[in-house]
């Protein structure tokens, strides 16, 4: 097996469940399926088919990477519950992504990143700036309008046009981009990922205690 760090990627922040596995500057394998629910259940057998095709087993990982959101409320602690369950196990740090740093990852400029939120509107990831929203694409803050900011993301065009930059493409899928930024974060005493909320679930409350997340 290669002596160059593989790290695992993986992401449930929306209507889908993908993973990659990177190993140095190169992504192995990857793979994604759309789907509305059901993440939990097809998240670890995909994980299985993911790493046995590339011929890796757990042992052989050296890093967790997950995306942590903004998102799904469900899909997002899936993912990140997921991460930290299989650190503890395989005793190898997990590193959390945003969304935001995910579509960023490769740019050459700075930029405004952005992610769907409900009801037509969007998260904002200004460059070097707290996450802001939701808001919808007409309405973004002074601060942000006429910037020569380009955009990636949700509403990319309608915001690009708002900020007098571009609207650009994603460099690397999401999937693959969590993992190359968690690359440069790696490190024995790298924080447990935690959830990025920007506002509370729409799903009303669960009459069950959710799962805690342990620091």
């Amino acid at each position: 097996m290669t002596h160059v760090p593989l790290i695992l990627s993986f992401d449930t922040s929306a209507a889908h469940c993908a993973a990659a596995l990177l190993s140095g500057n190169q992504i192995l394998a990857s793979c994604g399926e759309d789907m509305g629910r059901g993440q939990a259940e097809r998240l670890f057998p995909l994980l299985e088919e993911l790493l046995a095709g590339a011929g890796v087993t757990w042992g052989d990982l050296a890093a967790i990477a997950v995306g942590v959101g903004p998102g799904n409320f469900t899909g997002i602690r899936i993912a990140v519950s997921a991460a930290r369950g299989l650190a503890l196990g395989l005793k190898v740090p997990a590193i959390g992504v945003s969304c935001f740093d995910a579509l960023r990852e490769g740019t050459a400029e700075p930029v405004l990143t952005t992610v769907s939120a409900p009801r037509g509107a969007v998260y904002l990831g200004p460059p070097d700036a707290t996450p802001l929203g939701p808001v919808q694409p007409g309405e973004i803050p002074a601060p942000l309008l006429h910037s020569g900011l380009s955009v990636i993301g949700a509403e990319a065009e309608a915001l690009a046009h708002l900020t007098g930059g571009r609207a650009l493409p994603p460099v690397y899928p999401m999937v693959e981009a969590i993992a190359r930024a968690a690359s440069r974060r790696v490190r024995p005493d790298a924080p447990l990922p935690k959830p990025l909320y920007i506002r509370s679930a729409d799903a009303a409350p669960s009459r069950e205690a959710p799962p805690v997340l342990l620091d």
